[in-house]
């Protein structure tokens, strides 16, 4: 298999996992190295590429952080299907007025009222590098059932799927 489909595969599968998840916990780091995370919503009309997108004020103190330190992480998470997926990239501010009509839906009207009349709004793309995700499909009952077996026989719990991905 070649590494550009390798890589294609490894998005597909990120894709797949995020897909219908709204919110990514973004988190960025400050001048002092503290991280500062927040919600941010996904746009899941838009087919994850290797990029994720999130409109934003260009003002706001998370693109400061940005601006002094591009690597970020976002987390997503889905308890009931016990899904949890962590990427980790590189993020920029992003003011490209065709992308930012591309990407517009209605919904956001409730972060940003004036639309993309408001000259502050602009576009953060985080360019993924590498992800981790942890995906136990057989839901929430079978996973602690797994948990409980694992305790009275002593033996290591099965907690589904684990893998580490490099799109780099």
């Amino acid at each position: 298999m070649t590494d550009s489909q390798n890589r294609n595969d490894q998005i597909k599968k990120l894709r797949e996992l995020i897909k219908d998840i709204d919110i990514g916990m973004l988190t960025t780091v400050d001048d002092d190295g503290t991280l500062h995370s927040r919600p941010m919503a996904t746009n899941s009309e838009v087919e994850f590429d290797g990029d994720l997108w999130f409109f934003t004020y260009a003002s706001s103190h998370k693109v400061k952080e940005i601006e002094q330190h591009q690597q970020v992480n976002v987390s997503f998470s889905d308890p009931h299907k016990q899904l949890y997926v962590s990427v980790s990239g590189q993020a920029q501010l992003v003011r490209d007025r065709n992308k930012l009509q591309q990407l517009w839906k209605p919904q956001l009207k409730a972060w940003f009222p004036k639309e993309l009349n408001e000259p502050d709004v602009a576009l953060l793309k985080v360019h993924v590098e590498e992800a981790e995700y942890w995906d136990a499909p057989s839901g929430f009952v079978a996973h602690t059932i797994g948990l409980v077996k694992a305790i009275a026989t002593g033996e290591k719990a099965n907690v589904g799927e684990h893998e580490k991905v490099s799109l780099k």
